[in-house]
């Protein structure tokens, strides 16, 4: 094992390496370039001279991307174009948000998926299992801006059920008790919850229960069924934890999915997390937070599925790596 997350977190560290020389050509490739976004037609020749330097600007862009790269090893993403504030500030600030939304979002899908799915596949072409294919269907070829807003406008809108924007209104109108401050952030954080997670939940229960339905067919389950198992043993116990194995895969490979419907979703809600960090820096061209949020979503989806792969001995003892 000990040898297998050497080699990986090798490939690991040297694909991050490759895409951050990606990122970093992408993003100055834009029209204009940086100079579009820091010069003014109102400058003088000496203050553009100073900004240039100032940025290292002034340098040839494999140069530029050197003296990058070493700030980033050192933690500096540099500053931000906008308001000259540090990008690890300004990350630091809306990295609680994401984790709340995201955690959120995740745990609420998996338990649901890996329940719908389970469902689905021991009551397979019941009408429970095409009620959840419907419903799937749904869920995959909903389009997540529509659905916020449809979910704003009606729920929040016309009904006033739920706030349709922010993370919490305590600071504005004060709350009372901690009991009422979990309230308003639970309110505000339940839509854009639930739009996040109906892509992935609609998806996540259709793999498990065509995993459950292969699994159910194997020799060693009618063998534990011959024996006399309960039936909630056979599919818990034997069939569910080898089901897993490739769902394990698939919701690794969908975290940088997630991150990119969590830009929409922050964005639609005025949720103050890095996904709307990102929409605002694409906006106004803030280069340094561009490259800082691709290069550290691309390092969570790397290591995610680093840590899935590990996940499978603990789900299988029977697989070893060497």
């Amino acid at each position: 094992m000990t040898a297998y997350l050497i080699r990986r977190l090798s490939q690991a560290i040297l694909l991050l390496l490759v895409l951050s020389i990606a990122f970093f050509l992408l993003v100055h490739a834009l029209p204009g370039g940086p100079q579009a976004v820091l010069f003014s037609p109102r400058m003088t020749a000496e203050t553009r001279a100073n900004l240039e330097h100032l940025y290292g600007l002034d340098q040839s862009l494999p140069v530029q991307y050197l003296l990058w790269f070493k700030n980033v090893l050192g933690g500096n993403f540099g500053n931000s174009f906008s308001d000259g504030q540090l990008v690890t500030t300004e990350i630091a600030g809306r990295i609680p948000p994401t984790l709340e939304l995201f955690g959120a979002a995740m745990s609420f899908t998996l338990v649901l998926a890996v329940l719908l799915g389970v469902l689905s596949a021991v009551r397979k072409y019941s009408l429970m299992d095409y009620m959840v294919t419907v419903l799937a269907y749904f869920g995959i070829s909903m389009p997540v801006f529509w659905f916020a807003l449809i979910l704003q406008e009606f729920i929040g809108v016309q009904l006033h059920l739920l706030p349709t924007s922010g993370r919490e209104t305590c600071s504005i109108y004060g709350c009372a008790t901690p009991f009422d401050v979990f309230v308003d952030g639970a309110q505000h954080l339940l839509m854009p919850m639930f739009v996040l997670s109906l892509l992935f939940l609609a998806g996540w229960s259709r793999y498990l229960r065509a995993s459950m339905i292969e699994v159910l067919n194997q020799d060693y389950v009618r063998t534990a069924r011959a024996k006399g198992l309960s039936p909630r043993t056979v599919i818990f116990r034997h069939a569910l934890r080898n089901a897993l194995i490739p769902f394990v895969t698939q919701v690794a490979i969908d975290v940088g999915l997630i991150f990119g419907g969590a830009v929409v979703t922050e964005t639609v809600f005025a949720w103050p997390g890095l996904g709307r960090l990102f929409y605002d820096a694409l906006s106004h061209r803030d280069f340094p937070i561009l490259e800082a949020l691709l290069l550290l979503g691309s390092a969570s989806v790397i290591f995610l599925n680093l840590f899935a792969d590990v996940l499978y001995s603990a789900i299988d003892p029977r697989i070893r790596y060497s």
